[in-house]
């Protein structure tokens, strides 16, 4: 059975995934700029691989994110209709419409 505690925990559960993939992507970009600033400045070739390897790792973490996210997104979408079909009614209900429109629309935005 669905609970308003329930739904606030899995929306929590939703926004901390949604800054982990923000931190992710982020740190791709600075470890990009940095393994590329190591090419172009002619770095000892095993420090290089190094990096290439903390930047490939970071790459990975970005989809499991996305995996991640799209179960919790599933997960707190039954959350929300079943309350609704109890005619629940809280502050954690329109909590939980802003946080799936939020991750529906980074859904939507295309990736680079």
């Amino acid at each position: 059975m669905a609970t308003l505690r329930n739904l606030k925990i899995k929306t929590g559960t939703c926004k901390r995934i949604i800054k982990e993939l923000q931190s992710y992507e982020k740190e791709v970009e600075r470890e990009a700029a940095k393994t590329a600033d190591m090419k172009e400045k002619g770095a000892d070739p095993y420090d290089l691989k190094q990096q290439e390897n903390v930047l490939a790792e970071s790459r990975m973490m970005i989809p499991d994110c996305h995996k991640r996210l799209e179960a919790s997104l599933a997960d707190i979408k039954e959350t929300l209709a079943e309350l609704e079909s109890n005619q629940e009614k809280g502050t954690e209900i329109d909590e939980a419409r802003i946080v799936i429109a939020e991750v529906e629309t980074l859904f939507q935005t295309p990736e680079a």
